[in-house]
């Protein structure tokens, strides 16, 4: 990669899907939103779209449902997901104002259908949206139970013809084990679908990784609490992990 002028003006990708997780908007809390730290993110975003590139955002609802914990302590699976899904669109909300507050014109888009606070999913509007320069944040998963929002990015990265997957995550990169109990964890530079898959590596769901294996969408996986981290990766530099074809 060159110097910083000439990647800023040439960014390496021109559509991406950008995946963060719920938590990964809690800040320093235990529950919820928190607002600084959701306009910060709304800042590193910015950053991106200031370089022309198009942005798909989907964000986790972790942060204030959990579907497979309302799973295991009893709830039924079906409406359990359900909650997580509306837990999403929270989220997507959330981040809209923040995005707008930036002078980012936002579409919240939403596999169920809640037309007064949200457009519903059409792929041929959405990807007018993201021609015209608008951030698309799309929420309610897939739509169906029993799919993470992993799935949901990869599909919609997939459907909205993205050329790479961004996760930001709360380590800079994937391990072969936890670098928060393990320091001797080793952080992987690039590694493949089937190695994820194989080695169990939790990246994303399996189903995801499968997804993005068959129609050839790299992942990066990086830190969100790196200052300029995600338009660092975008031009190459920084730490992350790449997860590509073989």
């Amino acid at each position: 990669m060159t110097d910083g002028s000439d990647s800023e003006t040439k960014p390496a990708y021109k559509r991406v899907m950008l995946k963060i997780s719920g938590e990964a908007l809690m800040g320093s809390q235990q529950f919820g939103l928190h607002p600084p730290t959701v306009q910060r993110i709304a800042n590193e975003i910015k950053k991106v779209h200031d370089l022309g590139v198009e942005i798909c955002l989907v964000i986790g609802g972790g942060n204030i449902f959990r579907g497979l914990q309302g799973s295991a302590q009893g709830m039924e699976r079906a409406t359990a997901d359900y909650m997580g899904m509306l837990a999403t669109v929270m989220n997507a909300l959330g981040m809209q104002s923040a995005l707008e507050d930036l002078g980012i014109f936002t579409r919240v888009i939403s596999a169920i259908p809640m037309d007064q606070i949200c457009e519903p999913y059409i792929r041929r509007r959405a990807v007018r949206h993201l021609e015209k320069g608008r951030v698309c944040v799309f929420a309610a998963g897939t739509g169906n139970p029993y799919f993470t929002t992993d799935t949901a990015a990869t599909l919609r990265a997939s459907e909205m013809d993205c050329e790479v997957i961004f996760k930001g995550t709360q380590v800079d990169g994937i391990y072969d084990s936890d670098p928060k109990t393990n320091p001797d964890a080793k952080r992987y530079e690039r590694v493949t679908y089937d190695e994820v898959l194989q080695k169990n590596l939790k990246v994303m769901d399996a189903s995801a990784i499968a997804l993005a294996r068959d129609n050839a969408l790299p992942i990066v996986v990086f830190s969100l609490d790196e200052p300029n981290g995600l338009v660092g990766v975008l031009n190459g530099k920084g730490r992350y992990t790449v997860v590509e074809p073989s």
